[in-house]
């Protein structure tokens, strides 16, 4: 629940939008704030650095059919490599193949050296640059044991002002409508995995709380990529369009 999750981090932030007039806009937890009644201070326990090969493996993941490169029974045309130009500089790359599918840029934490998981309790904080192209298809998300996957968000510019959020661990999800979400603009999001609740907030706006949570016991693999959708839920690329971007500005894990 949300008003449990900001008693136990034991800490406020202003509204970034400074809208005081919005009752319903909870502001979230602050990673730099002072401790709560019990002394529990927010640590940094992942900072991307998605040069390091010890952090990230590029261009495979279990969340494809054996590991990759390909997805097509999810309606992509991502066909994954491990070329550092698709996503080490933090721009997430995909670039028209002439075999019809698209090279594409994936990271994960799974299988890397230091091997990071998020755990129930943690707070992810990232800043992105929502893509322009039709046919992308952005996220960041979490993937282990065949499951256990959060979506920090997913974006379709087809849905201009929208991002989903979406909880399949327990189930709930949310489309978040804003002025703000539009393709090439910058969004801040914050997500606090908590056993009882999910909780989301973009642009320092709480967004959605799904009431359902990841349980005590959950922990996840991150993964940040740009697929390219297929056609059947959302346009396919343009027949110009020969490449698409989106960018992580930065990302960032706090745990209690």
């Amino acid at each position: 629940m949300i008003d449990e999750a900001l008693t136990l981090l034991g800490w406020l932030r202003r509204s970034r939008t400074r809208d005081a007039a919005r009752p319903d806009r909870d502001a979230c937890p602050d990673p730099g704030g002072s401790p709560g009644p019990d002394g529990t201070r927010l640590r940094p326990v992942f900072t991307a650095d998605f040069s390091a090969p010890g952090q990230w493996v590029a261009g495979r993941s279990w969340a494809y059919p054996d590991g990759g490169p390909t997805n097509p029974g999810d309606n992509k045309l991502d066909h994954l490599v491990d070329d550092p130009g698709y996503a080490r500089t933090g721009t997430f790359k995909a670039t028209w193949h002439r075999d019809g599918n698209w090279r594409a840029g994936l990271l994960t934490t799974e299988g890397s050296d230091e091997g990071f998981t998020l755990r129930t309790g943690d707070i992810l904080e990232t800043r992105v640059r929502l893509p322009e192209e039709a046919g992308a298809w952005p996220a960041i998300w979490t993937w282990r044991d065949g499951g256990n996957e959060i979506d920090v968000f997913e974006y379709h510019p087809d849905n201009p002002d929208v991002l989903e959020l979406s909880n399949h661990v327990n189930g709930g999800g949310h489309y978040y409508s804003h002025p703000a979400i539009r393709p090439g603009a910058r969004v801040d999001l914050t997500v606090e995995f908590g056993a009882g609740s999910v909780v989301w907030w973009v642009n320092g706006v709480r967004a959605h709380a799904d009431r359902t949570g990841v349980g005590p016991h959950w922990s996840a693999y991150l993964i940040v990529n740009l697929s390219v959708c297929a056609g059947e839920h959302h346009p396919p690329p343009d027949r110009s369009a020969s490449c698409m971007t989106y960018e992580v500005d930065h990302l960032r894990v706090y745990r209690g």
